[in-house]
């Protein structure tokens, strides 16, 4: 079950990132808190298996990068998605050239995979904030019918199966990857 924090009265963003973590981790939309479900195994499977394909393609070039449960900040919200990845050039980094802890700004793939217990209009209406915000491609996959619906910006979601192809960011080049890949990774 998704536990919700309604507060009596509503905080801002700036107490709510006061607070200490938890886990699993929470989020902060429209002046409420929402914590994340634990994640399971089909959910697990899929975010690690995809954050390695990602960046077994994308890293090594530096043209991108994947990251798991990353709290992004920006348009005084603050999500964490499934996965986020961020075009290398993007990567928000610290005076030194190291990556910065703080992510300020949407990044440029958001993909968010439901779990049993969450409402899938959360979870869409995230993704659509993130496109509404400067991301260029959102993911929303469904493990139990095995599907995956793309989302892009000025356009009407897409659902995919079997071996249909997803886009994925155009930095990645020619890489690709279909649905039945993706859920092959459940077997």
């Amino acid at each position: 079950m998704t536990s919700t924090t309604e507060p009596i009265t509503q905080i801002t963003l700036e107490e709510f990132l006061a607070q200490p973590e938890t886990k699993p981790a929470s989020e902060y939309i429209d002046g409420r808190i929402y914590q994340k479900p634990m994640a399971q195994g089909e959910h697990s499977i899929l975010q690690g298996s995809l954050i390695a394909a990602i960046n077994q393609v994308a890293k090594p070039q530096q043209l991108a990068c994947a990251f798991p449960e990353l709290r992004c900040t920006f348009e005084n919200r603050a999500i964490v998605p499934d996965i986020t990845v961020f075009e290398w050039q993007r990567i928000p980094r610290r005076p030194n050239g190291r990556i910065a802890n703080k992510f300020e700004i949407p990044p440029d793939w958001v993909i968010e995979i439901l779990s049993p217990e969450q409402s899938p209009s959360r979870v869409i209406s995230k993704i659509t904030f993130c496109l509404k915000h400067g991301t260029k491609l959102g993911w929303f996959i469904e493990p139990e019918d095995e599907s995956v619906v793309v989302f892009l910006p000025n356009q009407l979601p897409e659902v995919k199966y079997g071996d249909e192809k997803l886009p994925v960011l155009e930095v990645l080049g020619d890489w690709n990857l279909s649905v039945g890949d993706v859920f092959s990774w459940l077997y």
